[in-house]
């Protein structure tokens, strides 16, 4: 009588199937309480102090003067950073010369540094005992303790996100098109500003719309630049040092409903991805 035997080619399927099942559930314990540590906080925040921050938002005049600077110097921030910011990423993106790798090093040094260090580099610069400051002090302009300083402070943390967004976009683009419009006429401006702009439109402004978002939320370099006038950011620390945790839930309430919108902008742009 022949014994029947395991076959040892099943055994590792066998394992392999009892196994799966236990990899799914912690698989999905881990994803849960990920996205839970990320999501309660601000969950809780909205709603400890999201319908105060929305009534404060009719009688403290503080918290919509500094929510409309924030918008503001954000704003301006963001524009500086469209202006200067895309050149320089088609240019990293299209060419390649000497040094690129360490310019795109530097670009992306800002993102790197802790911000009130950033801070402290900016006033070492701009300060008005530095040689820049003290010129622009004597033409009138001044940087630390002004709007200038917060729009400075929210540029140079995050123009580098515009910039890689920027080139990104750049990248989508065949560059097949632009020589086809090269060959039709086009110079090099022309063949940029009437091939590759338009198609790279989605990409620059999702890229412009992540910046702007950043800005909003700096706080560090700002705080060392430029503690008055008060951005949203800077209230709410000052609320949070002064009157406690109760006194700065509303303003910290209102600055993450703030950024749903620039959240709802971005998906919107990439909802065909």
């Amino acid at each position: 009588m022949t014994l029947p035997h395991a076959d040892p080619a099943r055994a590792p399927s066998r394992w392999r199937s009892a196994a799966s099942p236990a990899a799914t559930v912690v698989s999905a314990l881990l994803a849960s309480l990920f996205l839970l540590f990320l999501v309660a906080p601000l969950l809780g925040l909205v709603g400890a102090g999201g319908v105060a921050g929305v009534r404060r938002l009719a009688a403290d005049p503080e918290l919509r003067a500094a929510l409309a600077l924030t918008l503001f110097t954000a704003t301006a921030a963001t524009l500086c950073a469209v202006l200067g910011g895309t050149p320089i990423a088609y240019v990293l993106e299209r060419r390649r010369f000497r040094g690129r790798a360490v310019a795109l090093a530097m670009l992306d040094l800002p993102l790197l540094v802790p911000h009130p260090v950033a801070g402290i580099a900016l006033l070492l610069v701009l300060g008005r005992a530095s040689p820049l400051g003290s010129v622009l002090l004597s033409a009138g302009l001044r940087i630390t303790g002004s709007i200038f300083g917060i729009v400075c402070a929210m540029f140079f943390v995050a123009a580098p996100l515009y910039v890689g967004g920027a080139r990104e976009a750049f990248a989508r683009v065949d560059r097949r098109y632009e020589a086809v419009a090269r060959t039709l006429g086009d110079n090099a401006w022309r063949a940029f500003r009437r091939v590759t702009l338009p198609l790279s439109a989605r990409g620059l402004s999702a890229a412009a719309i992540l910046m702007w978002a950043r800005a909003v939320s700096e706080f560090g370099a700002i705080v060392v630049l430029t503690y008055n006038p008060k951005v949203a950011s800077v209230l709410s620390y000052d609320r949070f040092t002064t009157f406690g945790l109760q006194g700065a839930l509303p303003v910290a309430a209102v600055l993450v409903l703030l950024a749903i919108v620039p959240l709802a902008a971005l998906r919107a742009l990439r909802q065909d991805n």
